[in-house]
């Protein structure tokens, strides 16, 4: 069995589909399951009708993760990033097995694997496995197009710091097998619907604030406005970068209200660590300059604690070299 955070990303879905292909392969009976829905721009890749989303399919879910000999966990390394799925994993009789590249993993229950924070994205990670393991001439067409698509998308479309060499000897390897990397960014970047972009304009228009004298930016999302431009699982993604590309901004954030809790998402530049930052303030975790969080107080008040939480980090925050 494989599994993966709530909410997958192109990361997420990708590396689990990737891994996926290469164990049916060997001839193992492997089952993807995916704590809950994921946007709809992913449904492109190979084998991603197969994955089982939890919350709607629990019978199958739960089936699986009972007769699963070894269950994979690909990017997340606490149980708690599986939302409803975190006790059934914790009792499941099958062996753990961690890959990520998140910080502070959650050693205990896995019974083998590493969380590498210098890799890139679980993507990179699963090919080196594949590689390593002396698989490479499994690495097929469908195989290549969901592991780049989680190592572009994790590397900001490899502009991230942690676009290492290894990051592009990967995608050279991969071209050399077949991937067709243009139909990989047509299906994720290409494929969305008027009422989104539309969405974006009211956002960066009326919901965002920038604080000058502390080089940080924040987006505050009423759920009325989910509603009112029907934004659905996805459509929120790459958001929070857009206030990051502001010259002079070192940190930027994203609180949206989903209902039932706050989603948080953090972005920084430079010597700020977003991970900390998130970790202390907002239940969450990451990577140095990118992580998230959430909390179940409302919007306003989580809006106030980000606010009261940049004033106490003001020394690092309005040191941002200026030009």
């Amino acid at each position: 069995m494989i599994t993966t955070h709530q909410k997958p990303d192109a990361d997420a879905m990708g590396s689990s589909l990737g891994l996926y292909h290469v164990l049916v392969q060997l001839g193992h009976e492997v089952t993807v399951i995916a704590p809950t829905n994921w946007a709809s721009f992913l449904n492109w890749m190979p084998g991603c009708k197969l994955v089982l989303d939890f919350e709607n399919q629990p019978v199958k879910a739960n089936a699986a993760i009972e007769a699963a000999a070894w269950i994979f966990c690909l990017d997340f390394n606490i149980l708690g990033r599986t939302k409803r799925m975190e006790q059934l994993l914790a009792a499941a009789k099958g062996e753990r097995v961690l890959i990520d590249h998140h910080e502070e993993p959650q050693t205990a229950v896995f019974a083998y694997g590493i969380s590498n924070t210098r890799k890139s994205s679980t993507a990179e990670m699963i090919y080196d496995f594949i590689v390593e393991s002396g698989h490479e001439a499994l690495i097929n067409k469908d195989v290549a197009a969901c592991l780049y698509a989680g190592v572009m998308t994790d590397t900001g479309s490899f502009r991230f710091p942690s676009t290492t060499a290894s990051v592009h000897h990967m995608v050279a390897r991969l071209k050399e097998l077949g991937l067709e990397h243009s139909k990989v960014h047509e299906a994720l970047f290409d494929n969305f619907l008027e009422n989104r972009f539309r969405f974006f304009g009211n956002v960066l228009l009326n919901r965002m604030e920038i604080f000058y004298d502390l080089n940080t930016a924040l987006i505050a999302i009423p759920q009325s406005d989910l509603l009112k431009y029907d934004i659905r699982t996805g459509d929120t993604e790459g958001l929070v970068n857009f206030p990051l590309s502001i010259q002079g901004i070192k940190l930027a954030a994203i609180f949206i209200d989903r209902g039932e809790e706050r989603k948080s998402s953090f972005r920084s530049k430079g010597d700020f660590d977003a991970n900390t930052f998130a970790r202390t303030y907002f239940n969450g975790g990451g990577h140095f300059h990118a992580a998230g969080g959430k909390n179940t107080e409302s919007l306003d008040e989580a809006v106030a604690k980000f606010k009261k939480a940049i004033r106490e980090n003001e020394a690092q925050l309005s040191s941002y070299p200026k030009a």
